[in-house]
């Protein structure tokens, strides 16, 4: 059987108590790059670890071989921990593999992650909020042709939060692509390693995502939110205010 687990943003303690008993008792596990040690450090010492990842805009895995090792590793155990970050569904090429696995003729079993965008919640900022954000845009900045996905472009003109995962090598097109529509002054902030003690977090308007990253030296792993409910943190007496009459 293959399991296919999302291993959270990082911190250990968001790990769901299903993904920490599959790592806890497994023989074999397959993991990416942003894998906490602390979590690899869960398994057994008798545990076969062995790193598929990929580092962003470098080297990385081909996903043939990882499905090679798959194939492999099944005739020797009965059971595979594939081990990703976030959660494997999103943008993770999860179901890459489920498909695979599946042609083999295992089983697999899914188990969700908390994503990465996630951590906006934890820096204060919700995805959501009523009469701020009506609903949420979840994209890629980077497509598998290298080209910035051009679905941003129809996510402008909403009202919605926009959550761009893989995009710090794209901000500056992102930028102006706000710009173009007129909204080069929407918050935006970008948070690297969300939920670990080494965190960075600048909050910007998104006409100056680039020449703050830049400035503040961020770099992957990021996730960049855009909209107004990244200032609603700021906005306390607003806030109160209103719950005070909806209430």
């Amino acid at each position: 059987m293959l399991f296919i687990v999302g291993a959270g943003p990082g911190d250990l303690e968001l790990l769901t108590i299903k993904a920490y008993n599959l790592i806890k008792k497994a023989k074999i596990i397959l993991f990416d790059n942003l894998i906490n040690k602390e979590i690899l450090g869960l398994a057994g010492k008798n545990c076969i670890k062995i790193y598929v990842g990929k580092h962003p805009y470098g080297n990385y895995t081909p996903q043939q071989d990882i499905n090679a090792l798959i194939e492999y590793y099944s005739k020797q155990f009965d059971q595979i921990v594939r081990l990703k970050g976030g959660d494997p569904y999103l943008f993770g090429r999860g179901f890459e593999e489920w498909t695979w696995a599946k042609a083999l003729g295992l089983e697999v079993q899914y188990i969700p992650g908390i994503s990465s965008m996630q951590g906006a919640g934890l820096n204060d900022i919700p995805l959501t909020h009523r009469g701020v954000s009506e609903g949420l845009w979840l994209l890629t900045g980077m497509k598998q042709n290298g080209e910035i996905t051009a679905d941003l472009k129809l996510a402008v003109q909403s009202n919605s939060t926009v959550i761009l995962y893989m995009a710090m090598g794209k901000l500056a097109e992102i930028a102006r692509t706000y710009v173009l529509h007129n909204k080069g002054d929407t918050p935006a902030a970008i948070i690297q390693q969300a939920s670990l003690a080494q965190q960075k977090k600048v909050i910007c308007q998104v006409k100056d995502i680039e020449r703050i990253s830049n400035e503040r030296q961020l770099q992957h792993p990021a996730i960049l939110i855009i909209g107004q409910v990244v200032l609603l943190q700021y906005q306390l007496d607003a806030l109160v205010a209103n719950h005070r009459h909806i209430g």
